[in-house]
């Protein structure tokens, strides 16, 4: 526990915000016209979800936080040398978000057209997540997962089947699809085929063929769709690598970007475009800018 304050203390350690499925609404806003997304969480009463709120009001975020009185906003260490990252995180806060909570602003799910959650949120409240996931299935709405780490499928494998006839979109980098993979025993590390194994998962809502999205940093990203043979391939926006500030939060830039494309009904190909467009600007700032 003491890494924060030593890196803040005794190193030239910024203070960014952050938050996987916080950092995709950010970058869904920052394309999008003002007062389009709305995010939900968890933080305490501290300096560290001022500095959240601060980036949110900035980038026209609107946050809905729950806030809890015991614990204090989650917070990750970051350790950057070279194009390497090394994380520690203390969740606090974020691992206290409760159902009880969306219930209570229900009208702001009523209003969303699109529906993303980060697969992190599958360790904190599986009821919050199914609960949009249903509403999704029920009105015909967008439902979109990101498995966020290869952890998520490893450790939390019954959590992800259970979202998983609810996918419409699902992102998620090859690492991920990989531990994917393993968990549900495919015997395959081909990427293209995970990504049509997941593809062609049952699904509820039968009206809009399921899309798997997964990245592959600097390699081509690979798109399956639902009942289709074809695996497509699309070339990342390419960049110098002395122009590489920082990649953390490159796939959350990929799913913020992506999410906007969908929210201005752009074809499967720009979104695409749009994810790798924004990721690529992400990484050339310290943080998830």
């Amino acid at each position: 526990m003491d890494i924060y304050d030593d890196l803040l203390n005794n190193y030239d350690a910024k203070l960014l915000a952050g938050g996987a499925a916080q950092n995709s609404a950010r970058g869904a806003q920052y394309i999008l016209p003002a007062d389009s997304v709305v995010f939900f969480g968890c933080v305490g009463k501290d300096k560290y979800a001022d500095t959240l709120e601060k980036a949110n009001k900035e980038a026209g975020l609107h946050a809905v936080y729950r806030y809890d009185e015991t614990k204090p906003t989650g917070r990750c260490g970051v350790v950057i040398t070279g194009h390497n990252r090394s994380m520690c995180t203390d969740l606090a806060a974020a691992n206290e978000y409760k159902v009880e909570h969306l219930k209570k602003e229900w009208n702001y799910v009523k209003n969303a057209s699109i529906y993303f959650v980060g697969g992190f949120h599958l360790t904190v409240s599986v009821p919050a997540v199914m609960a949009l996931a249903e509403e999704a299935a029920k009105e015909d709405k967008i439902f979109m997962l990101s498995l966020s780490a290869p952890f998520i499928p490893q450790f939390f494998k019954d959590q992800v089947d259970q979202t998983a006839p609810y996918w419409d979109y699902v992102v998620g980098n090859e690492s991920e699809a990989m531990a994917y993979a393993d968990s549900h025993d495919l015997k395959t590390h081909d990427i293209p085929t995970i990504a049509k194994h997941m593809a062609n998962l049952p699904k509820h809502n039968t009206h809009r063929k399921r899309t798997v999205i997964i990245t592959q940093g600097t390699e081509p990203t690979v798109v399956a769709i639902q009942n289709q043979d074809k695996v497509k391939e699309y070339p990342v926006h390419t960049i110098k690598k002395e122009q590489i500030v920082d990649t953390i939060g490159a796939g959350d830039a990929f799913a913020g970007g992506f999410l906007a494309g969908l929210a201005q009904g752009k074809d499967l190909d720009t979104c695409v475009d749009m994810g790798s467009w924004l990721a690529r600007l992400g990484i050339q700032e310290l943080g998830a800018a």
